[in-house]
């Protein structure tokens, strides 16, 4: 006899008032690290616009409630928003890094940000109010994922040291040749002059009286232009270097001495999106692939080294004796077997987990020294399996086929 205690009204209920909640949002992605960072950077472009509205309001009024706390109100309602814009701008760069020198300016520059609309409590600037205290937080909540220390080489310590000991030398040097310069008279006066001399400007308001006093300009002329032009060199060269180089999947040779503690994922498949996802808020990842297109997709992500998954020597640049673990995972089952040989030549102590495409080629990666086989095809054919007659999925290690 057939149960008929479930009618039409309650397959109505059922379609029209479901029991399971829908989620509409999902509160873990849109307040994780890349949130964080994009909001930062709405923060940067948004103290562009009210810096910008600050400084072309010839008649700008400080209503907020701070203007008569803030020192030199009406200078910081002025230029705070063009500098503090440009600060974050770099800082965004760097959380983009995940660097943890960036964290922390940012959570420097974001209370003075904020401080901007509380001086000056114009309809452009709250926007930029809420920016900020919503980019506050969500800082603070993501601060574990911005682990990474600001490594400099030393090329760049050394000009970065010069470029900073001329700036101390000619602003020193002029205060105290104050009396043989004409329209210098502070130490205000003092760094004015030596950064329009250092930059090439020139504008000759401040001037020297005296021989002495121009051959002092002549040394902060020649010094400076060379301690920046080096200092620039040294600063932005890597940077382009490493944007060329992930343009066309390639990491640099710093970025390589780098490496330590990571995953290098071998190959590059259907399932390296997945891999990536998972993995790429543990640890730092390296993808090694032959595949140009495939490393030039990845190059903005993830860190890429375009070359042979079975190539020994590519995989020594991948740093592998010092990885955290390696994952073989292309879709040919017959490369991975030689990517597997040569990981555990390189690095005989390393994990290697491996996927097989097919299974009959299961025992082959096992056997030449993968430490587990995820068997994907099988995998998918369990679970669904166990979802048509309504079970629970079998347990993560259920689903690994021991070599």
């Amino acid at each position: 006899m057939a149960d008929t205690t479930e009618g039409p009204d309650s397959a109505v209920e059922e379609v029209f008032y479901p029991t399971d909640r829908v989620t509409l949002v999902d509160w873990r992605r849109v307040s994780g690290a890349k949130p964080a960072v994009a909001l930062v950077g709405v923060v940067a472009l948004l103290a562009f616009v009210a810096g910008l509205s600050n400084l072309s309001d010839e008649a700008l009024a400080l209503e907020g409630p701070l203007a008569a706390v803030v020192p030199g109100a009406t200078g910081f309602a002025r230029f705070g928003g063009v500098v503090a814009a440009f600060t974050l701008a770099l800082v965004t760069v760097g959380l983009r890094r995940r660097k943890r020198l960036a964290l922390r300016a940012a959570l420097v520059v974001l209370p003075v940000v904020a401080l901007l609309p509380l001086t000056t409590l114009q309809p452009t600037d709250v926007p930029l109010l809420l920016a900020a205290l919503a980019a506050y937080p969500l800082l603070v909540r993501n601060r574990g994922s911005f682990d990474r220390a600001l490594h400099l080489e030393p090329l760049q310590v050394a000009s970065l040291s010069s470029f900073l000991a001329v700036g101390v030398y000619g602003t020193v040097g002029s205060y105290s040749l104050r009396s043989q310069f004409a329209e210098l008279d502070g130490w205000a006066d003092a760094v004015y002059y030596v950064i329009v001399t250092i930059a090439t400007v020139g504008y000759g308001d401040v001037t020297p009286t005296t021989p002495v006093a121009q051959w002092f300009s002549l040394s902060v002329i020649m010094l400076g232009t060379g301690a920046f032009t080096i200092a620039v060199g040294a600063l932005v060269g890597p940077a382009i270097e490493s944007r060329m180089a992930a343009a066309f999947g390639n990491m640099t040779a710093s970025e390589l001495t780098l490496l330590e503690d990571h995953v290098v994922i071998l190959g590059h498949g259907d399932v390296t999106a997945p891999l990536l996802e998972t993995l790429e808020t543990e640890t730092n990842l390296v993808v090694v692939t032959r595949d140009s297109d495939a490393a030039a997709a990845l190059g903005d992500d993830v860190n890429v080294l375009t070359g042979d998954p079975t190539d020994e020597t590519v995989l020594e640049d991948a740093r592998l004796d010092v990885a955290r673990g390696v994952v073989v995972g292309s879709d040919d089952d017959a490369r991975d077997v030689l990517a597997v040989i040569a990981a555990t030549n390189v690095a005989p102590d390393v994990r290697v987990v491996a996927a097989a495409n097919e299974g009959k080629h299961v025992d082959k990666l096992g056997s030449v020294g993968a430490d587990r086989v995820v068997d994907l095809r099988s995998i998918g054919g369990r679970l669904l399996g166990q979802s048509v007659l309504g079970r629970e999925p079998a347990s993560g290690e259920d689903l690994f086929e021991e070599p």
